[in-house]
């Protein structure tokens, strides 16, 4: 397929990349916070579709899991789309649970700044 044919398909073809994998950047569905990153091999990413429940792979771990298994702060898809040339994916879902999406507890797992304009060393700072 070439590029002007991926870009205007209708047809799903993901492109994963050499390790199987595909960028999933997931937001809140309501008002567009961005939530959290992460990635989905073929597996996951077809039982998010059959699901509607977000599944992605741990790449530490080397396994598949379904957000929100042990901590309750599922993720139910409410639109996914592609970008033009199917790398990467763009998750929007309603956040379950204490509608928390990073394992430190906290809304977000983009909870730091980095400041622009300051040296390489400047501390991070805490938003949100």
């Amino acid at each position: 397929m070439n590029k002007s044919d991926l870009e205007e398909t209708t047809r799903f073809t993901p492109r994963f990349d050499e390790h199987g994998l595909i960028t999933c950047v997931v937001v809140d569905s309501d008002d567009g916070a961005v939530l959290m990153l992460a990635h989905m091999n073929a597996d996951a990413l077809a039982r998010t579709r059959e699901t509607g429940e977000a599944w992605f792979w741990s790449r530490s771990r080397k396994q598949l899991w379904r957000k929100g298994e042990t901590s309750g702060n599922t993720l139910t898809v409410v639109e996914l789309l592609v970008d033009c040339d199917q790398d990467a994916l763009l998750l929007k879902a309603r956040v379950g649970g204490n509608r928390v999406a990073c394992h430190t507890g906290r809304r977000s797992c983009f909870y730091r700044r980095v400041p622009a304009g300051t040296q390489a060393d400047a501390p991070l700072a805490f938003v949100g």
